[in-house]
Order: C-alpha cells, then sequence, then structure tokens
C-alpha cells in the first residue's frame, strides 16, 4: 500500500495542438465530397428499384391487355411483312 505513494513525479503530457479552422474552400470541398458520396449511395438504391419498376409496369401492362411480349413481337413482325409485301 506504502508502495503506490513511493512513485516518481508524473511526467508532462503532450497536448494535442488546438485543430486549426477549414477555409472556406476547403470546407466546399467536404460539402461537395459528402454530397457526391450521398448521390451515389442514392443511385445504388433508386437504379434498381426504378428498372424492378419498370419491369413491374410491363409485366402489368401485358397482364391486364391480356397477351405477353412474344405475342405482341410476333404481332409486329407480322405487320412488317405485311408491309413489305404491300411495298414491293
Amino acid at each position: 500500500m506504502t508502495d503506490d505513494l513511493q512513485e516518481g513525479p508524473l511526467a508532462q503530457t503532450q497536448y494535442a495542438p488546438a485543430p486549426t479552422k477549414l477555409t472556406a474552400r476547403e470546407q466546399r470541398r467536404r460539402r461537395r465530397q459528402r454530397r457526391k458520396r450521398g448521390e451515389e449511395v442514392l443511385a445504388w438504391i433508386l437504379v434498381p428499384v426504378i428498372c424492378f419498376g419498370l419491369y413491374w409496369g410491363v409485366n402489368a401492362g401485358f397482364s391486364a391487355l391480356g397477351t405477353s411480349p412474344g405475342q405482341v413481337w410476333d404481332q409486329l413482325m407480322q405487320v412488317k411483312a405485311l408491309m413489305e409485301k404491300r411495298a414491293g
């Protein structure tokens, strides 16, 4: 118990220098970096959601009309052949 009291003097502590205030240009650059990073994250989320929504919407539209993309393509090819036949 008395050993604790017989220690030497405490060493000097090193204080960290005060943080320097950022310049307006540096603040603007950091804001721009954060905004770009946020836009990237948002794009990685929104692009797949939009693609899936378009796919679902097209399929729902075909289902509502009682047809399929293959049938629509076949009909378009028939119309194209008919137009070529009429022109030639």
